[in-house]
């Protein structure tokens, strides 16, 4: 084979390598768990269910109607004593009734109630979006966490892979001078050493990485053996601002919107409460139709049928002062709701800052860990020629090897950490990119 060849048939091959492995982006990693995860769909169906039961019928605004029917039969021995004095009597008499009808009842006021009870409704459709909302952050925020460190995984992978070249290299250059007399038997073991140290914390991170892959896997809620390769780069926005957050965390923030709204829905809840002081008055009205038959008696048969009307009310007097114990009752709940905003408030503040002092100190990091890594691949270059020609110690090649391999992996952590506090961040503001 012409030697010319090799380079392009290694590059078909690295191709077809690549192509039979999914590259799983951040954007389909997030698509896929809006479509399938568990919690999600749940959450959606919760609030499809919230949307359903926004109806005047639920909140009993609208009349109902009933049909009823009563077919009643008897067979009975009877044995009558007239006024007359004269008797009758009569085995196997048979007795029958038919009735049937429509019944219409509707409540035309009940202090206002039925209303309160239908804006609850509507509240209760808004807190089960906001709790969508929240479990879409979450799993989404989880995703992208998973994802992240999936990719630093990867580089930590890369980095090692670079550190076994090296100690391979050392190894055959040891071997090779120790052939010729020019290096000790200590020195190729030393060497040797170092490589199997190596190549076990390569195994090490293998198995970290395949289990990670499970995991992103399993909150992907797809199959977990899906083999699959992450986009090898973090990129982190580096534009945010305290204050922006600030505002953005006080008027998206799904947990907060959810207290604010169970503050409203206590509100309600009270209007309810307080409508018992009122009258209750309804309205109903029919159609029967009834029809009975009998053997013996002054009437052997009769029909009737019609129209019936009417009118009620009712108040509630006296209940063992319980109308006002349920209103106490009720006003202190509300105060509580109140008390969990302010307190929710000052927690997600609080995170917030706190999460946002970590994002600082992180991109700093990122700078630093970056120039760290520089000046350690170039002090490995100078100590790989060094090492070549004899003239620096084993321990002190080892020395600059290790403090090459622990700057770039400082350097990935750094933007990971960086990444996980942006997450975090526009997690808690609601502004994350889904």
């Amino acid at each position: 084979m012409n030697i010319t060849k090799l380079p392009f048939l290694f590059l078909i091959i690295l191709h077809l390598n690549s192509a039979a492995q999914e590259i799983l982006t951040i954007e389909d990693a997030v698509k896929i768990t809006v479509k399938n995860n568990y919690q999600i769909i749940t959450a959606a169906n919760n609030l499809k269910i919230d949307s359903v039961s926004v109806s005047p019928g639920f909140a009993g605004m609208l009349p109902t109607l009933e049909a009823s029917i009563e077919d009643n039969n008897s067979v009975q021995n009877l044995s009558q004593t007239r006024t007359d004095g004269s008797q009758v009597e009569q085995d196997n008499a048979k007795n029958n009734s038919l009735d049937y009808g429509v019944t219409l009842d509707w409540t035309l006021f009940d202090g206002l109630s039925m209303f309160a009870a239908y804006d609850q409704l509507k509240q209760n459709r808004e807190l089960g979006a906001e709790e969508l909302k929240q479990v879409v952050l979450t799993k989404v925020g989880e995703v992208m966490i998973t994802y992240y460190d999936l990719v630093q995984q990867q580089q930590q992978l890369a980095a090692l892979d670079s550190t076994i070249y090296i100690s391979e290299q050392r190894v055959e250059l040891a071997r090779n001078r120790f052939s010729i007399g020019k290096a000790s038997k200590l020195e190729v073991l030393n060497a040797q050493v170092d490589l199997n140290t190596d190549q076990t914390l390569m195994q090490r991170q293998k198995e970290l990485y395949a289990n990670t892959k499970i995991q992103l896997n399993e909150q992907l809620a797809r199959d977990l053996t899906t083999d699959f390769k992450a986009v090898p780069e973090i990129f982190v926005d580096q534009s945010l601002l305290l204050p922006d957050l600030e505002s953005k965390l006080m008027a998206n923030n799904p947990e907060l919107n959810a207290e604010r709204i169970s503050k409203r829905i206590s509100e309600l809840e009270l209007k309810q409460v307080k409508a018992s002081r009122y009258p209750t008055i309804y309205a109903t009205t029919g159609y029967n139709f009834g029809k009975s038959e009998s053997s013996l008696g002054f009437t052997t048969s009769s029909e009737s049928n019609g129209f019936s009307y009417g009118f009620g009310a009712t108040l509630n007097l006296f209940d063992g002062f319980n109308q006002n114990r349920n209103e106490k009752i009720g006003k202190m709940e509300l105060e509580n709701a109140a008390i969990a905003i302010k307190e929710k408030e000052q927690q997600l503040l609080s995170t917030l800052s706190t999460t946002y002092q970590t994002y600082l100190t992180n991109i700093s990091l990122i700078e630093l860990e970056g120039n760290n890594e520089a000046i350690a691949k170039e002090n490995l270059d100078i100590t790989v020629e060094k090492y070549r020609i004899g003239i620096i110690p084993t321990i002190e090649f080892r020395t600059a090897q290790l403090n090459y391999i622990n700057a770039r992996v400082r350097f990935s952590n750094a933007k990971f950490q960086a990444k996980l506090s942006e997450i975090i961040l526009k997690q808690m503001s609601g502004e994350l990119d889904i």
